[in-house]
């Protein structure tokens, strides 16, 4: 199927039907390929450890490099993205992340497995920073809403399924399988990516991808998420500040190499716009809370209330299970109702559900727990598809691959510094820290309802306000 000669205008507002549909299904395969690769990498770290014989302090690189690669790469990449076509970073993305996956499954040692992952981080840069993109090009504009919120549905349905399809899959085979499973899906997605996505779309005449600018980005996210990592971790003095003076003097350099450029890495052009940087600020910050309290939540079920490994994982698919049903619905809302109304009355509901967390009775029912995940999983849907819908369209069409990887990035930064707040508060109350922590993102929480509040005397770009 070639459609490179109407790709021009169908760029211009959206794909028509039915390639829409095959365009979205290939979009949303590198989706769950990428959630449901992270939430079973995460359920399987004990059996990876156990089959190298490794601490558990350890096997936790399985999830660190992942992580650090993908956050290090993802301005660098949507750049990239403008430059070469958004469908290109996408399949290459894919491409990528299944070889990888193909290397962990095979890893004979754990050091090769590490490395492994450290590619697969790779591949979901490629991937992530362009995802929202797609979807904008994908979808006609006053249906933008209700495309993030379907995807929003399909993350929410990834991560419940990851934990399950992990189980099953060591039940009745060893861990190696566990990444295997990424391959089909990537052949999926990358025949779908390549049949159905737009081939074209309007770029920045002249835009040249800078390496110089490339490597100080990745070097100013890599320090900063190891600085954040040697504070709540107790690295030691030494290490934490060297680590911090690092990120001063490389962020520095990086900023003020940006401020002169046409085009830069860091989107600073973007971040000028009021609507763009206070979207981006509440992303950060409820992204921040949203981890605090899911990395807290095992901890409080087991050790607090007493749940086994399976109640409790059973429990917490409760929030996804929510957001699943509620995305939608508040991307559609969010094409008629403000999204800065939208996003803070999902954020103060957030709030409200980690306050009831916090207040938790000492021996609670089955069903007082439901319903307050239930209240955090309806608040945070709420939030997130208007909000994430409002970076995305607030940018110019020609720098949708910065804002998507913006999105990206803020979301990345503000899960790893909730999860680094987290191992920081149970440092230093390892009984009370589940509750700390409640309370902790239910502040963090509210003050983005409050920021996400000032956008209401700016027009939405997604309604006709």
């Amino acid at each position: 199927m070639n459609n490179s000669s109407t790709d021009k205008e169908i760029y211009a507002d959206g794909l028509p039907m039915p390639r829409r549909i095959y365009a979205v299904l290939g979009i949303w395969c590198g989706i769950f390929l990428s959630v449901v690769n992270n939430s079973i990498a995460n359920v399987s770290l004990p059996t990876i450890a156990a089959g190298f014989g490794v601490e558990p302090s350890t096997v936790v690189w399985v999830i660190n490099a992942y992580q650090l690669a993908t956050i290090m790469l993802l301005l660098p990449f949507a750049s990239l993205g403008e430059i070469m076509g958004y469908r290109k970073i996408y399949l290459v993305g894919i491409v990528v992340f299944s070889s990888a996956s193909l290397a962990c499954a095979f890893s004979s040692c754990f050091s090769v497995l590490v490395a492994s992952r450290l590619v697969q981080g790779v591949g979901s840069a490629f991937v992530t920073c362009v995802n929202t993109t797609l979807v904008r090009l994908v979808y006609p504009k006053r249906q933008l809403g209700r495309g993030l919120g379907l995807n929003a549905s399909v993350v929410a349905t990834s991560a419940a399924a990851g934990p399950a399809i992990a189980g099953a899959l060591l039940m009745v085979c060893d861990w190696h399988w566990l990444f295997v499973v990424n391959v089909p899906f990537g052949i999926l997605a990358f025949l779908l990516g390549w049949a159905f996505l737009p081939r074209s779309q309007n770029k920045n005449h002249g835009q040249r991808f800078d390496f110089k600018s490339g490597f100080l980005s990745a070097a100013t996210f890599g320090l900063l998420i190891l600085a954040v990592e040697s504070f709540s971790h107790g690295w030691g003095i030494t290490a934490s500040l060297s680590l911090s003076l690092s990120f001063i003097v490389v962020a520095f350099a990086f900023i003020r190499s940006q401020l002169v450029m046409q085009f830069p890495v860091l989107p600073l052009d973007l971040l000028r716009i009021p609507l763009f940087s206070l979207s981006i600020l509440t992303s950060v910050c409820s992204y921040l809370a949203q981890m605090m309290a899911l990395v807290s939540m095992p901890f409080f079920l087991q050790h607090v209330l007493g749940y086994n490994e399976s109640e409790t994982g059973l429990l917490m698919t409760t929030w996804p299970f929510v957001i699943i049903f509620i995305a939608p619905l508040s991307g559609f809302l969010a094409e008629r109702i403000h999204a800065g109304f939208m996003s803070s009355f999902g954020l103060t509901v957030f709030g409200c559900g980690l306050l009831l967390l916090f207040f938790m009775p000492e021996r609670p029912s089955v069903v007082d727990v439901v319903l307050r995940l239930m209240v955090c999983g309806f608040g945070f849907a709420m939030f997130q598809s208007p909000n994430n819908s409002t970076i995305i369209a607030s940018a110019p069409r020609e720098r949708s691959g910065s804002a998507s990887g913006m999105l990206a990035t803020a979301r990345l930064f503000g899960q790893t510094t909730g999860a680094s707040l987290v191992a920081f508060i149970f440092l230093q109350d390892p009984v009370g820290g589940p509750r700390t922590a409640f309370l902790s993102g239910a502040i963090v929480a509210l003050f983005a309802a409050l920021v996400s509040g000032t956008r209401l005397s700016f027009k939405s770009p997604l309604t006709s306000e």
